[in-house]
Formats: structure tokens, sequence, C-alpha cells
């Protein structure tokens, strides 16, 4: 009798675009892991060889070679193991996004992408083609003729086709065609961003596929910060039939892989499908059905039921402020150690912002620490110059060397601020270092006042007079960051962004911006989170009352003038509301106005007047600060709102302001006056 009962894996891998040596490594540690756990089929990611962000290096024909090459090299250590694996394929002078099926140390056949993603973050039609459905054509390389195509692949009477990631978004999605041909598994390889609840989509998409297909359905994703700005959470998801969901990988792990197991009867799925009237097979084997001779070794007794049952489905479901925590410290694990730095410089203000990051690389030692134990730990930072070779340190010895922070005071920073920025640190064991700037502002306003002839005054150079004060800062922390070669991070969010609340060459200074891709006001419960409640495994931290008992507030001005960021902007809940509705939902300023009043009918007392100024106020400063939304450091991916405009959101620079719609906007306001 014919063998049912295999063992099935993904595995997800932390790769680097480009890296071929590293990508090469972190894909034979997860086939020689699987093989000493006796899986037969094992799923990669998409891309996974050469690293899915390498953007427009795509199109240069030496990736692609030195991709297959290091598959060559792959190859021998597939013994008794079929596996897929993601890389690009040049071929006729184009390239695709393209699966090797590897079975038994011998290359069977290239299957290539026919759904290419191209929205949002995607770009993949600026760099693949799309395969067309059922075509197959071989592919030389040295001699060698491979199939590449729409392909199905027979292991001794197991078949295996495949979705390889966009393909399973569409709703001629292949997983019809591939039951009708008769596949037992299907395989999709992903390169999918991490948004909060994604997961919940991606767990549909592979429970439904293995439902309406009555297979077996194996999805493998990248992990950690691959190229800069997506965080990839590493999910790798195992389905069955109408068992639903059997196996889910932890996510956001600190490792190099994560290899993800499962037992699958593949009998019971056809059973199913004999007794389903609607399953229609399309007849015998067609050319894009490749044989590929493997030999199976029945497991229905290899594992013990205690074994079994620790590999069974456990699903993992975290609230917003977990997977925000677990994203980001994540993206900053992979990127310190990617970028080589010596560490991080953040300029601490005493605010929600820079009291946000601080906290959230406080909180990647600890997790990473947690998860990798302190040998791994330091094997993956082996570089740093200051990290011992045999002393074991705390987490206070680590943080005081791995984070920087300078708390610079003006005339018109307060001791509330101060004393909050010097306590959190000292709770975090980061280094604190402060110093005054008011001479240096002097010095530079006391130049222009000669240059121009008069005093500068608060009542005529307001804004200068504040933004010389952040620009000041600048120049002291860059040269903090390059003398300890550390990693300098930006502490602007996407509420000032979208409006530009922020200094240019001031406190947007930095080489990356971990929470510009997130609100502020999301930012203000995630701190009150961390105050009371805590992440898993860390705990709160209570000394954050100190910052969220503080009205938000830039001191840039005199202390006796009580600045207060909303009251310089307007409440953060509107601008975030205002924000959804006008860049992601592309409604125009009359269309607000109206929402905004159902939104705020009974929360807020807000007239219709100040609803129509926020929504006036916004839509011109979005319009004005555009430019300053180009010049922002890389930030994270971590939501479907982002305003980053090299990725997602893009707006000229030069517009028209959106005088017209505004001018409808007032019209609508006397009307209703």
């Amino acid at each position: 009798m014919q063998t049912t009962r295999i063992k099935v894996g993904g595995a997800a891998l932390n790769q680097t675009p480009l890296d071929w040596s590293g990508n090469q490594a972190h894909i034979l540690q997860a086939i020689h892991q699987a093989q000493q756990d006796s899986v037969s089929i094992l799923c990669l990611p998409e891309l996974c060889i050469s690293g899915y962000g390498c953007e427009d290096a795509f199109h240069s024909e030496g990736v692609s070679e030195m991709a297959f090459q290091m598959l060559l090299k792959i190859i021998p250590h597939t013994k008794d193991i079929a596996v897929a694996i993601g890389l690009p394929i040049y071929s006729n002078q184009v390239v695709y996004n393209a699966i090797a099926w590897v079975c038994d140390g011998s290359l069977k056949g290239l299957v290539a992408k026919q759904f290419l993603a191209g929205q949002d973050l995607y770009y993949e039609t600026r760099w693949f083609k799309p395969w067309p459905r059922q075509k197959v054509q071989p592919f030389i390389n040295r001699q060698q003729i491979i199939p590449l195509g729409d392909l199905i692949f027979d292991l001794a009477g197991i078949r295996v086709g495949f979705e390889i990631c966009e393909d399973a978004w569409v709703a001629d999605r292949p997983a019809g065609r591939l039951a009708a041909q008769g596949v037992d598994i299907i395989l999709n390889a992903s390169a999918s961003h991490f948004a909060f609840d994604q997961l919940r989509t991606r767990r549909k998409i592979v429970e439904e596929g293995a439902r309406s297909t009555n297979t077996v359905y194996i999805y493998s994703n990248l992990l950690g910060c691959e190229a800069g700005r997506i965080i990839y959470d590493g999910t790798v998801l195992i389905a069955s039939g109408n068992q639903g969901m059997l196996a889910e990988s932890c996510r956001f792990s600190f490792h190099d892989f994560v290899l993800t197991t499962a037992e699958v009867d593949l009998g019971i799925n056809r059973l199913q499908r004999r007794k389903n009237i609607h399953y229609q097979p399309t007849g015998e084997p067609t050319e894009n059905v490749i044989t590929c001779p493997f030999t199976w070794d029945n497991l229905s007794a290899s594992l013990s039921s205690k074994e079994k049952n620790h590999r069974l489905f456990q699903q993992e479901n975290l609230s917003h402020f977990e997977e925000f925590t677990r994203a980001v410290t994540l993206g900053l694990w992979d990127y310190l150690r990617k970028s080589c730095s010596q560490g991080f410089v953040v300029s601490i203000s005493g605010g929600a912002d820079s009291a946000t990051v601080a906290v959230l690389i406080y909180l990647m030692v600890e997790l990473a620490l947690k998860e990798l134990g302190w040998k791994s730990f330091t094997q993956k930072l082996k570089y740093l110059s200051w990290l011992p070779d045999k002393e074991k340190w705390d987490i206070s010895q680590l943080m005081s060397h791995l984070l920087l922070t300078v708390y610079q005071a003006s005339n018109h920073s307060s001791e509330t601020t101060y004393n909050a920025a010097k306590q959190l640190c000292a709770s975090i064991h980061a280094r604190f270092l402060q110093f005054n700037i008011s001479d240096v502002v002097t010095s530079y306003t006391a130049w222009l006042e000669e240059v121009v002839e008069r005093p500068l005054s608060w009542e005529q150079d307001d804004l200068a007079l504040q933004n010389i004060q952040a620009r000041a800062r600048g120049p002291s922390v860059w040269l903090l960051a390059n003398t300890y070669g550390a990693l300098l991070l930006s502490t602007s969010n996407r509420s000032e962004a979208a409006v530009g609340y922020a200094t240019m060459d001031g406190d947007t200074c930095g080489g990356l911006s971990p929470i510009a891709g997130i609100d502020k006001a999301f930012i203000l419960r995630w701190l009150k989170w961390m105050e009371t409640e805590g992440a898993f495994s860390v705990g709160p931290l209570p000394i954050l009352k100190l910052i969220t008992a503080q009205e938000p507030t830039a001191e840039l001005r005199p202390l006796d003038s009580k600045q207060s960021d909303e009251e310089d902007l307007m409440p953060y809940p509107v601008l975030d509301a205002i924000e959804r509705l006008a860049i992601r939902d592309r409604k125009m300023p009359l269309q607000v106005w109206k929402d905004l009043q159902l939104q705020f009918s009974n929360s807020q007392p807000y007239t219709t007047e100040q609803l129509a100024l926020f929504v006036e106020r916004f839509f011109q400063l979005w319009s004005r600060n555009q430019w300053k939304r180009e010049r922002y450091a890389p930030s994270f991916h971590l939501d479907d709102e982002n305003l980053d405009p090299k990725t997602w959101c893009r707006f000229p620079i030069l517009s028209g302001g959106f005088s017209e719609e505004l001018k409808q906007l007032h019209a609508a306001l006397e009307n209703e006056a």
C-alpha cells in the first residue's frame, strides 16, 4: 500500500539581500534540522537565496546567475528530502520570481510565480515578469536543461504543487487547478510584510486553501528586518483539509531560522475528495507533471503520542501592543547587526517619543537574551568591539554600552523633562549624558541679529527661534554617534510626519526612524500599557509614569508660554482620524469634515467650526510638508497606513494644496451656520 502518512515542514529564514554566504548558511541550517527531524518535504520562503529586497539589483543578470550558483551548492545537502527554495531566474532575457524544487540531491524543476505583487510596498512588476498559466519551457544553464514554468511534481505517487505568495491572494488562485490535477500538497513560499492583524488574513488563506482543495497546505514566510524597512514576522502555517490548522510557528524570533513541522495523513484528504460531489479531476498527467523518484519512510510509528501532541497547532494571538513591541525590537536587532553599528544613540528629551525608542532598545536586549541565551546572543553580535570574549555580562552592563542617551537642555527645558529622562535611562541602564545648548543657540541668534540689524523676538520670529534650538542639537548628537560608531535614531512619529511638526536637521537627525510608521495616539497608549502591564516575559516599567503624566510638548518656547503639541496642532486623536480619512481613505476635505462630525459627535465636545479648522489645518500642513517626509530617515512598516513616500504613500512635493476643495468646505460651513 502506498505511504500516505508523511512528515512535512516549513522554515522561516532571516535573510539579507545579496548576502550570499549568510543566506546559504541559514538555508543549510534549516535543511539539516529538517533532515534530523525526519521531514520529507520542506518549504522555504520566497527568494530566500538572493533575499527578497534586492530592488533594482534584480535587473542584473549577475544576481540571478549568482543565485543559481548558490543553489547548485545547496543541492548536494538535500539527501532524502525534497525542498522548495526561492530564487530569481534569468531566462529568455527576463527575470522570473521562481521556486527551485530540489529532490534527494537533484534539481527537478523551476516553478515561476504567476501573479506578481505590484501595489503598496511591492514592486515585483518592476523587476519580474508573470508566468503564463500552464506554460512550460526548458531552462538552460551550463548544459543543464531544466523544466521551467507552471509545474507539478509527482514524488512516487504523492503530488506537490505551488502557490507563491501573491498567487494565493488573488481571486483566481492556482490552488483549485492544482487539486483538480491530483495535487496532495500545496507549498506557498512567501515574503509577506508584517502589519497589524495580517496573521488573521494569512490563517484564512491557508485554512481555506487546504479546506477547499482537500490538500495539505504549507506556508513559509521570511523573518526579521531583511532590507531595512519591511519587517517579516516569520510565520509558518501548516493546514490540512477539513482538519484545519495543524501547526503554527512562534513569530518574531531572534534566531536565524525557525522550523515548524507536522505529521500529515494524505489518505484523509483523498477520501474527502472521493466523497465530494463537486470534485472534478482533470484526467491523466500532462506535460507539466514532473516525475521525481523518491523513497517514502512510513512515519506513522516514528513519533510518540506525546511528541505528536507537542507538535500540534498552538495558536498565538498577540495584542497590537505586543505585536508592536515584538516587531520593532526585532527590527532594531536586525538593523543593528546588519549595519554593523556599535550601538545606538538617542537624543532623549524626557517626552513620549524618545522614551518609546529608548524603552524599545531595552526590550530588544531583554527579549533577545531570553530567547537566545548569552552564547548565541554574543555570537550574533561578535563584531562589537566592546563585547567581552569570555565574561558573561548582565543586562545593565550590556545596556550601558549598547545605548547612549543625551539630554540637551536649552533655556526652555524644564526640570520635569530632565528628571523624567534621567530616571528613565537609569531604570533601563542606558548611559546618560547631559549638556546645555543655550550658548550655541545664543551665538547663532547673535550672529543673525547682527546680519539683519535687529533683535529677534518671539512675537516676530517664533518659528525661527524654535527651530534653531532643535537644529543646534543636531551636530552634537551626530558627533556622539560618529565618535562611538553608533547608529543615531530619530524619534519622529507618524502624526508629526503627516503635518510636518518636526525640525529638519534637528529632531529628524538619524539613520533610522523606528517609530515614524506609527501614530502618536498609539504611542501614548503603548507607553501606558508598558507602565502598567508590560511586554510578555518582561513585565511593566512603572518608571514610565514620569512620561505618561506629562502633556506632550516640544519645549521650544519660553516655559511661561506653556507650549503643548496639541495646542500647536490639534488633539492627536482628531489628527490621526483626519489622517486616516484623508490619506488612507483618500477623502476630500468636505467629506472628511462630515465624517469627523459623526465620529466625534458624542465622545468629544468639538464644534463644527473647530472640526472644520482642524481639517483645513491638516490639509494645508500635509501639502506644505511633503518635502519633509521625503527626507525622513528610513522607518519600519508597522501597519497599512504608512506615510513613507518611498514605499507606500506618494504625493507631489509641489501642489495646489487643496485650495479649491477647502473653499467647498468653507462654503458648506457657512451654509450650515
